[in-house]
């Protein structure tokens, strides 16, 4: 291997070792802890120390880097104290997610480190917003993440590394290639011998350098880092190394050939480079044992500190309470001038006032730019607000939700629009399994809005007209609203481009241009998780929303019953006072939604009811839902699927009980 020190100064060098054998040692402590039960699980970077300490050392402390799990080199070098460490690997209240995550499943913006999930890909698209961040504020910064040659695989990969070359984003991906995705080799993951061959393909330059060579990772990538802060654009960092145990310690390494394993460990980056130092004079063997002998102090001291430690409290409010970002809604009163406005116009509106609210408020989708989005609501915006705050994207949802968050991580505000509800699937793991779990995990705000154009009634088959809300209404961490009235889409958008924790805005497509109605002007917000009585009865209520406001609000007006309707506007979280005072009143319950019955969110409040307000209720909670199909085309099929002729019949059935 190679170890040219350019210009380092021997203090330098010495630096350079202090960092990269510190991981090494933590290591080989935590792999006795486990053997002693004292742990539970460990992922080992073991080999591949070279390329996080590179990494990390080519950076600004005030840069932010992403790593995976075998990134130790990465907290260490950027000075994380090794007490927090261990109390984050023993689940201690002292550690970065209260318990809550493991290993090294969180983030610090003290140390400006973003912390990965299991499903790896996300990270390269938050990295992509992090350095949109950059980017737009005219930094002169770049972010780093990593990913494994296996991780190479995932269609997140491909998504970051698209976005990041169409906008010219100033950020590095460090692909580890270590030979295995766990017991999977190379050759059955991709079809090539290096990831070079990635570069020209995406536009982007790409390097591939002896990543088990300390200095060879430093002399390549800090000119790179440099070049990137000054000339903004994405590339490719190949670090070809190799894992040298199982893909986490029970898994062993009996797949690995054991030449290929006795090939590679003399390629050990420490022996390695302590010999360049010991052939340099820089160092002797005695030194060499005297400064590990120094670190192995510092860290069981850390060690027994972290088990010192009190066992973590259980206390369940703090964990409800940790779901969200704390932020406490200021409701911003309507002016008393109102205009009439469509309900699509009503949406334009609350966008256009959050965007002059709000200057650091970036919205992205698919044609939203030019072209105004596909239903026309973003329709001029670019000219008054620009193109780098109305931005059009490639057709990748993952890494769009994904650089949202990133830029939210840097303080920033993101809507991202969906240009149907039903393509959401494809950026769903970043809803369910970042934006939704990032504050309760480590304390960091999602600051994303989603917007959903949702729902049926236009005759555009399964893949435009899918009511998919209870997909997320299930997932803990995500705020869901869903306005039926202009008034209320202009508030309910505001205050969830307003409020710091992520939303998903359900907009129905039918309301658009069919539905027009009195909304005020200028800036205003409406009361997230308030319910509105949008008709008064007695004898019965009818709890709904989005479109089935309107089939209810049309059967209440021509019956002779008394109906109460209840508008939920917000589903997470849902108002339960405001029904259950209407149940007390009207001692009986329908509720109606467009989604499917099986699943839906009805079948939650109808249990919240029977189990709450048992002794007020004169006859079963009732639903009226479509049916479990998908969303016919056909005009006659599609009616037949929604709920609405159903609906008189199921109220009439409720009254007679």
């Amino acid at each position: 291997m190679k170890f040219d020190p350019k210009k380092r100064t021997k203090e330098q060098l010495l630096e350079i070792h202090r960092h990269l054998i510190t991981p090494r040692l933590i290591e080989e402590k935590m792999l006795i802890l486990l053997r002693q039960g004292k742990i539970s699980k460990w992922f080992s970077g073991i080999g591949q120390e070279a390329i996080s300490v590179g990494a990390a050392l080519c950076l600004n402390k005030d840069e932010y880097i992403l790593p995976m799990h075998r990134n130790l080199g990465v907290f260490t070098s950027r000075d994380v104290p090794l007490q927090r460490l261990f109390s984050q690997f023993q689940g201690k209240a002292n550690g970065f997610t209260k318990g809550r995550d493991r290993s090294f499943h969180f983030g610090t913006q003290e140390y400006n480190i973003v912390g990965m999930i299991s499903h790896l890909g996300p990270q390269l698209g938050i990295a992509d917003g992090i350095a949109l961040s950059h980017l737009l504020k005219k930094e002169e910064k770049v972010s780093l993440v990593f990913t494994g040659d296996g991780g190479s695989s995932e269609g997140d990969f491909h998504e970051a590394l698209n976005v990041a070359s169409v906008w010219n984003l100033p950020v590095i991906f460090v692909i580890e290639n270590n030979g295995y995705g766990l017991s999977t080799p190379s050759r059955e993951q991709f079809n090539f011998d290096s990831f070079t061959i990635k570069g020209p393909a995406y536009g982007m330059d790409a390097h591939s350098v002896e990543g088990n060579s300390i200095l060879e990772v430093l002399n390549e990538l800090e000119p790179l880092v440099e070049d990137v802060r000054k000339n903004p654009r994405p590339i490719i960092f190949e670090a070809r190394t190799f894992r040298m145990r199982g893909h986490e310690e029970a898994s062993g390494t009996k797949y690995v050939p054991k030449e290929l394993m006795a090939q590679w460990a003399k390629k050990d980056p420490i022996k390695n480079y302590e010999r360049f130092l010991i052939k340099k004079k820089i160092l002797t063997v005695d030194e060499i044992t005297i400064i590990k002998k120094g670190l192995q102090k510092e860290i069981n001291e850390a060690v027994k500190a972290a088990y010192a430690e009190d066992a973590l409290p259980l206390e369940p409010e703090t964990e409800l309470a940790d779901i969200f970002f704390p932020y406490d809604q200021k409701v911003v009163s309507p002016k008393k001038k109102t205009t009439e406005k469509r309900f699509v116009d009503a949406i334009s509106d609350g966008l256009h006032e959050s965007l002059k609210k709000h200057p650091d408020l970036i919205l992205m989708g698919q044609d939203i730019a030019d072209y105004g989005g596909v239903f026309k609501i973003t329709e001029g915006f670019m000219d008054e607000f620009g193109k780098d705050r109305i931005r059009n994207t490639p057709l990748c949802e993952s890494a769009i939700v994904g650089t949202g968050l990133g830029l939210s991580i840097v303080g920033m505000k993101a809507m991202v629009e969906m240009q149907f509800a039903d393509f959401v699937t494809c950026g769903f793991n970043q809803i369910v399994n970042n934006l939704a779990k990032l504050n309760y995990r480590w304390a960091q705000k999602a600051d994303v809005v989603i917007r959903m154009p949702t729902g049926a009634g236009m005759s555009a088959g399964p893949f435009h007209s899918q009511s998919n809300e209870a997909w997320f209404f299930h997932t803990p961490g995500l705020k869901i609203v869903y306005p039926s009235n202009p008034a209320d889409a202009k508030g309910l958008l505001t205050a969830s481009l307003e409020d710091p924790n992520p939303f998903l805005y359900f907009e129905h497509k039918y309301l658009y241009r069919s539905l027009s109605g009195e909304v005020p002007d200028g800036y205003y917000t409406t009361e997230v998780g308030k319910a509105a009585v949008t008709k008064e009865g007695n004898d019965l209520t009818i709890v709904t929303y989005g479109m089935g406001v309107h089939w209810a609000m049309d059967l209440a007006q021509s019956h002779d019953a008394s109906i109460e309707v209840i508008d939920l506007r917000t589903l997470l979280p849902w108002d339960k006072d405001t029904v259950r005072e209407s149940i007390r009143k009207t001692n009986k319950a329908l509720i109606l939604h467009e989604d499917c019955l099986t699943g839906g969110i009805g079948g939650e409040i109808a249990a919240w009811l029977a189990e709450n307000c048992f002794g007020d209720l004169d006859a079963p909670v009732m639903r009226v839902a479509s049916l479990d199909t998908p969303v016919p085309f056909a005009p006659i099929l599609e009616s037949n699927f929604l709920p609405k002729e159903r609906l008189v019949e199921k109220v009439d059935a409720l009254l007679s009980y």
